[in-house]
């Protein structure tokens, strides 16, 4: 029996050893942390030709991993430029255009793959730190998209309403944004009232940053430190302040550099710097309007809002000790857009029934010089298609574009004007010309003829608001306009309309039969059924084709004032038998005093047993927008979804 006992026990012995020895052999999945500044240009570090400040930490990475010389994002502005980040796609893939607002109804769709979603299928801990700028409602926070912790910024620093020097504004001015607050998970937890209280973001990010490094440093992990800065307005804290040639711009730079130093030490402390993945890149170039406060893009044209360059070219580091080889600069085209199939490669996720744009960058990371996984790229910039690049070759569309040159920079914190540019169809070797100065289209017309047809496959897969194609893999065809449109009972569905003024044909409602087709939109002025008229009034004649028993007409108006879409000044419903005489059945004058209320509001006129059969809808636009409203003198807007005639 004793035999017995002491094998049992030499044979629990040998698996408990077994199973330590293949515990210790076994290879934890890498860590991976992405920091991404805001605004930051490509002339903005030292590693890429800085002068006036430092970044000892960055271009340590740079000396330690690998640094991108043609390194892209997907849009030159906030929002579009990181759903692309999160989800390996363009922007016009998965619905996110632009900069979204405080008071923007749509976000990065929950039903997105995410970075973060992605890795956390693969048992990994999930934390963002930093600017989100996907959305603003819960549906579309970090927690609901991957993530397992989040602190900081809910939208771009400068949505708040205090005056580009930090303080607050004045009576003479407006602000259609709210205050601005430091979130933790789905909730604020402090106000960011004042310059001073921005000047501690950095320290406040990096600070969670490093105590998450510490917590999970014995399990994979995926850290986002997305900066607000130096997206303006800039601040500093005590600690740096002063202590750059170029000023507090520098300083900013600077103290984005020690938060990497921080981040960096944090990993060799606790012995996982070998086993982590670090990514430092910038969601789009740099702010040049404002001046010396708004960076540098070098010798690329134009910055921030363009898609010369300046504006769509951004530094990018990889560091990965023992994986990426040290001092490798990689001159081959790749964009934020890789980073997601790069990931998935690495924790071996085949990305199956997701489609996006990106490609791996293993090859590149693991030093195969030959491999070249990105031998094009599409410029887009709100849906238009402004560019498109094929190795060394850049081709422009026609296009206009807001621009920093000419125009006069801006001082003392505030921005400087913008210019107006134009471009026409305008080839750039790249290679040979990086800033972009040398037209030479008439000189290589067999290369403008190879890449207008790479154009022509962009258009077709994602479309092209420049010449109005609709891409069959675009956001808004294969999702639809969301939310959805909410049925209406409309006894005019069917009837003919007749427009007076051409609704714009920036919005999806274009169509005159919206306004009769039995379907409402919701608070979101990009659903399907509303129509939008700039500066114009709402006219609309409507034959129901015989005379007909009417009891009531009733028209739905937006009020979004944070979109420059106000109510109209005056609304008037007449009737006619005959289509000439028509007689006043109903007149109100909407209130549009300041409001941040975003309401559809509905005005009837309730009108028992009217025969006849002609209605005519007169909604007078206010013409620009009031002398309260931040946008005073440019044009206003009205938004109709639907004239309900019952």
């Amino acid at each position: 029996m004793v035999y017995v006992y002491k094998l049992v026990f030499k044979f629990i012995l040998c698996c408990t050893i077994f199973l330590s020895i293949s515990c210790e052999n076994r290879v934890k999945p890498p860590n991976i942390i992405i920091i991404f500044t805001d605004d930051q240009g490509y002339g903005d570090l030292g590693c890429y030709g800085a002068e006036g400040f430092e970044t000892p930490n960055i271009d340590s990475m740079a000396e330690e991993g690998m640094l991108f010389t043609d390194f892209y994002v997907s849009q030159a502005v906030c929002s579009a430029s990181r759903a692309s980040l999160m989800t390996g796609s363009y922007a016009e893939r998965v619905g996110i255009q632009g900069a979204l607002s405080p008071w923007a109804v749509n976000g990065l769709d929950p039903e997105t793959e995410t970075i973060a979603k992605l890795l956390k299928r693969h048992g990994y801990t999930n934390a963002i730190f930093g600017k989100w700028h996907l959305g603003h409602r819960i549906e579309y926070l970090p927690l609901q998209n991957g993530f397992d912790e989040y602190s900081g910024l809910i939208c771009s620093n400068d949505m708040w309403p205090v005056d580009y020097d930090g303080n607050p504004l004045d009576e003479d001015k407006r602000s259609y944004y709210p205050s601005m607050s430091f979130w933790k998970g789905n909730k604020p937890i402090s106000n960011i009232e004042t310059l001073s209280d921005q000047a501690q973001i950095t320290k406040q990010i990096t600070e969670l940053s490093v105590d998450f490094i510490e917590r999970n440093k014995n399990n994979p992990f995926f850290l986002y430190v997305p900066h607000p800065m130096p997206h303006q307005p800039i601040a500093a804290s005590d600690k740096f302040l002063g202590k750059s040639e170029l000023g507090l711009y520098g300083d900013v730079i600077m103290e984005i550099d020690w938060s990497v130093g921080q981040i960096l030490d944090a990993l060799k402390k606790n012995s996982i710097d070998d086993n982590t993945l670090v990514i430092y890149a910038s969601d789009n170039g740099p702010w040049l309007n404002y001046g010396k406060w708004g960076g540098s893009s070098g010798p690329l044209r134009e910055g921030k809002g363009t898609m010369w360059e300046g504006g769509a070219r951004v530094p990018c580091i990889m560091r990965w000790p023992n994986k990426i080889a040290p001092n490798k600069t990689i001159t081959k085209i790749a964009s934020t857009i890789d980073i997601y199939p790069t990931i998935a490669e690495i924790v071996g996720d085949e990305i199956k029934g997701y489609k996006n744009d990106g490609f791996s960058l293993m090859p590149i990371l693991n030093g195969d010089e030959r491999s070249d996984p990105r031998k094009e790229l599409y410029y887009y910039y709100g849906e238009k298609l402004i560019a498109v690049r094929k190795e060394k070759w850049k081709l422009v569309f026609p296009h206009t574009y807001r621009s920093y040159e000419g125009v006069e920079p801006g001082k003392n914190l505030y921005p400087g004007p913008y210019n107006r540019g134009r471009s026409g169809l305008e080839l750039y070797d790249l290679t040979n010309d990086i800033g972009e100065k040398k037209n030479v289209a008439r000189l290589f017309p067999e290369i403008v003829q190879e890449l207008e047809l790479v154009g022509d496959v962009a258009r077709l897969k994602l479309g092209d608001k420049l010449t109005d194609k609709i891409g069959i893999e675009s956001y808004a065809t294969v999702c639809g306009y969301k939310p959805k449109v909410i049925e209406l009972n409309n006894m005019a569905v069917g009837s003919e309309i007749i427009l007076e003024n051409i609704p714009n044909k920036k919005y999806p409602g274009e169509n005159g039969n919206a306004l009769i087709n039995g379907m409402g939109g919701s608070l979101n002025h990009q659903d399907i059924s509303w129509q939008g008229f700039e500066a114009d009034d709402l006219i609309a004649v409507i034959d129901l084709g015989k005379i007909t028993t009417i009891n009531s007409v009733q028209v739905r108006f937006l009020q979004s004032q944070v979109f420059w879409i106000f109510l109209p000044r005056q609304l008037v419903i007449e009737h006619s038998i005959d289509g000439n005489n028509f007689e006043l059945i109903y007149e109100n004058n909407p209130n549009n005093d300041f409001s941040f209320e975003q309401k559809i509001f509905s005005y009837v006129a309730n009108i028992s047993s009217l025969r006849s059969r002609y209605i005519r809808v007169k909604g007078y636009n206010l013409g620009q927008c009031p002398d309260y409203h931040p946008g005073s003198g440019a044009p206003s807007w009205i938004f109709s979804d639907e004239i309900i005639i019952n």
